[in-house]
């Protein structure tokens, strides 16, 4: 099966889990274990990424956070590939730290937002690193003990998190700490960890198409949300598919178009897009440019990247020809 494809667009809130590969450990030390939250921190921060929720335990770590301008791909590149590219120095060793890709599930916010903040919270519990609560409060590789008030984090999306438990800060910390409690006997949550109502074959091309044949499965690992929720998701899948497609569409016409006129003027490509000031080059860039433009309604910026120059020389090429 062919790799599904990253649903992202910037706002959208994401459940992230990363794992060791062979289920190996991803932090050794203490230094690892800081290493690995600063630079998750000060990314989070030069990209406008907000973390709610986050655990590090020895082998893997959770993380929820909704995606900033860049995207979430971009994000957790820059940070993974940093942090294996240190590690692996550290320790001596080379190959891959981090098993496959990071698993990425699209959130519900209304309906899984908290649940996902306790569940993310109770994982050192549930996996023996702590032995109660209040040791959970004080543990250091957790976002909880940020929430509660114990230490500080001015990364981390405290205050959101807070308003949806109470309108004051204490009332806030007070119910939270309840609501996280009372999550213990539930143990593992794993239809927390991937499932909505609807299941992609591949990539949104595949998942439009089971769309439009009615064709449904139960659930889909990149999504967890209601019905209602994944209907948005694919309507908002096809319309930005819709966009590729046309944008796709748009550069093959533009390139069928250069091939056409370099070929009939004998000048290349290549040195058409050099940025060349050769008069014959220019005299074909400046009928290019008309045609695109005027023509056919190919924006500036677009021709202007195909044509090697920038997009206020191609406006000055419009209207030396207009005058």
């Amino acid at each position: 099966m062919p790799r599904q494809a990253r649903l992202d667009v910037p706002g959208t809130l994401h459940h992230v889990i990363i794992r060791g590969i062979e289920k190996r450990q991803i932090v050794d030390d203490l230094e690892d274990r800081e290493l690995f939250v600063s630079r998750m921190g000060k990314l989070a921060v030069e990209t406008g990424t907000t973390v709610y929720a986050w655990a590090l335990l020895t082998n893997h770590a959770h993380i929820l956070l909704r995606s900033g301008a860049e995207g979430l791909p971009r994000f957790m590149r820059r940070f993974l590939t940093g942090y294996a590219v240190t590690y692996n120095r550290r320790h001596n060793r080379h190959g891959h730290l981090f098993q496959n890709r990071y698993k990425s599930i699209v959130c519900d916010e209304d309906a899984y937002f908290k649940e996902l903040v306790r569940y993310i919270h109770l994982n050192p519990l549930r996996a023996g690193l702590v032995k109660d609560p209040l040791a959970l409060e004080k543990y250091s590789w957790c976002g909880h003990g940020v929430i509660i008030g114990k230490r500080k984090n001015d990364w981390q999306g405290r205050e959101f998190v807070l308003n949806c438990f109470g309108r004051t800060a204490r009332a806030a910390i007070r119910n939270y700490r309840e609501f996280v409690e009372a999550g213990i006997p539930a143990g593992k949550r794993p239809e927390l960890v991937g499932g909505g109502l609807v299941r992609s074959l591949g990539d949104w091309s595949q998942v439009v198409s089971l769309r439009r044949h009615d064709n449904r499965e139960s659930t889909d690992g990149r999504i967890l949300g209601s019905g209602d929720f994944v209907q948005r998701i694919l309507d908002e899948a096809e319309e930005r598919q819709k966009h590729h497609f046309s944008a796709v569409t748009r550069r093959k016409n533009i390139g069928e178009i250069i091939t056409k006129i370099c070929e009939e003027e004998d000048v290349s490509q290549a040195e058409l897009r050099s940025g060349s000031r050769r008069r014959a080059i220019s005299l074909v860039r400046s009928r290019l440019a008309q045609l695109l433009v005027e023509v056919h309604g190919i924006p500036l910026a677009m021709v202007a990247r195909e044509l090697g120059v920038s997009t206020s020389a191609v406006s000055k090429i419009l209207n030396r020809s207009r005058g």
